[in-house]
């Protein structure tokens, strides 16, 4: 199916550029209003709608406000919350879909429009094909007799504190840590360190002052080296850091070394494992092989899904699995909640170190990382799968490679660039191949 506006997670860009435009998203959310109450029949409609901390936030919620009220859909506003908070209040709310305004990661001149739909899931493609639909369509206001109405929901985020505490442990808490938490100036600022202070931690604030334009500006998962330096300064047990929307999480042991989200998931899977509750992890092709054979050893089933929640997501739902991730830190617990949750896999990662009673810098030991080199190569992505020549080169270097890394040849899905990533117990040993492959590669498409 071809796609004029969504992407793997929602539609996203650069604010005032087509289609991150106040006016696209007025009839975006006329066109998703009409979408969902043709769907929901005589049932009551309604949406809700969240958003990150970004300045265009508050012109995109009153646009996305407007098109579904006059497609007749009343809208639930939540204000500043944690992309995952949307997903579950979706759900509790018994609402027809959940919209995020946000662009995660990104800088404050980004944004974007994501939805869940009613049971807090990533949308089905054929909706969103609808909704694509509906937008060649001349938006017609409903009659004022049926026009939407809008409330804001005073106490979304304490509904959302107490989901996210009741998914921790009921036998154990957070007693006696001294957790750092940067915040990113993100949808996690005034929830985050709330959930960690009620279940007991003394929690030292970072990245808690949005402004507007400040979200991931040199903080957050995408930025920690200044959670690493207070984590050291401050004698803190562990540094927690999130990014812009709240679906990511990194740590920081407290020696002030950064632990990925691989690193993460093995800690959660592991304390898993030693209670019988896991079945399997998914990852991504880019999860570090270290982390798959460390899996092995402990004879836990592994598998590889395409890059993006999404597809771990699906992957997991495949192998009847709870649990799977991302390097990046996007974690899924699907035994508590139904999309990628910061605060969530933070508390997992928090119920491993507190089950076992050891610094999060001794579990991650047990998970040797092996060097993973990638190089980007500028080079037309679609004669990459019949190239014979490239497809030899890789299995030669995967003979080389043998049992101790592997290879993998990626094309961007958003730009001309091949990612040739090999990976291998020893740098000076995928140094030269990882370079010879780049080459063949560059000499083939480019």
């Amino acid at each position: 199916m071809t796609r004029k506006y969504f992407g793997t997670d929602g539609i996203r860009g650069r604010v005032g550029e087509h289609p991150i435009t106040a006016d696209f998203v007025m009839k975006l959310g006329w066109a998703a209003g009409r979408v969902f109450s043709d769907r929901a029949g005589n049932d009551r409609k309604m949406i809700l709608i969240g958003k990150d901390t970004r300045i265009s936030g508050y012109m995109f919620e009153s646009a996305l406000q407007a098109g579904l009220i006059a497609a007749g859909v009343d809208v639930g506003l939540l204000g500043p919350m944690p992309t995952p908070a949307i997903a579950y209040l979706t759900r509790t709310f018994n609402a027809q879909a959940g919209i995020v305004i946000s662009a995660s990661h990104n800088a404050f001149h980004d944004n974007g429009i994501k939805f869940f739909c009613g049971q807090g899931r990533k949308l089905p493609d054929d909706v969103e094909m609808e909704i694509e639909a509906a937008l060649d369509k001349t938006m017609v206001t409903a009659d004022s007799a049926i026009l939407g109405k809008a409330h804001r929901i005073a106490d979304a985020a304490g509904r959302y504190i107490e989901f996210c505490k009741g998914t921790f442990s009921r036998y154990h808490n957070l007693k006696g840590l001294k957790i750092v938490v940067d915040c990113s100036h993100g949808a996690t600022y005034n929830i985050a360190p709330n959930v960690f202070r009620e279940l007991g931690a003394t929690v030292e604030e970072m990245g808690v002052k949005p402004d507007g334009f400040n979200i991931n500006y040199d903080c957050g998962s995408t930025h920690p080296e200044a959670l690493q330096h207070v984590v050291v300064n401050v004698e803190a047990d562990i540094g927690i850091a999130f990014d812009g929307d709240g679906d990511r999480v990194v740590f920081v042991d407290h020696n002030g070394e950064l632990v990925d989200g691989d690193e993460l998931l093995y800690v959660i899977a592991r304390e898993r494992h030693a209670r019988g509750k896991l079945d399997g992890v998914v990852g991504t092709l880019m999860s570090n092989y270290g982390f798959e054979k460390a899996l092995d050893d402990l004879q836990i089933p592994f598998c590889r899904a395409k890059v993006g929640d999404r597809y771990v997501i699906e992957s997991m739902e495949d192998n009847s699995w709870q649990l799977g991730g991302e390097s990046s830190g996007h974690i899924i617990c699907s035994d508590l909640t139904t999309t990628g949750d910061g605060i969530v896999s933070a508390l997992q990662v928090l119920r491993a170190v507190v089950t076992t009673g050891k610094p999060l810098a001794d579990l991650k030991k047990e998970m040797s990382k092996y060097p993973q080199i990638m190089i980007n190569v500028k080079a037309s992505t679609d004669k990459l799968a019949g190239n014979e020549r490239i497809a030899a080169a890789v299995a030669e270097t995967e003979k080389t490679l043998g049992k101790r890394g592997r290879v993998l040849l990626r094309p961007s899905g958003t730009e001309p660039v091949v990612r040739v990533m090999v990976e291998g117990e020893e740098e000076a040993l995928i140094q030269p191949l990882v370079k010879q492959l780049a080459e063949i590669v560059k000499e083939e498409l480019s």
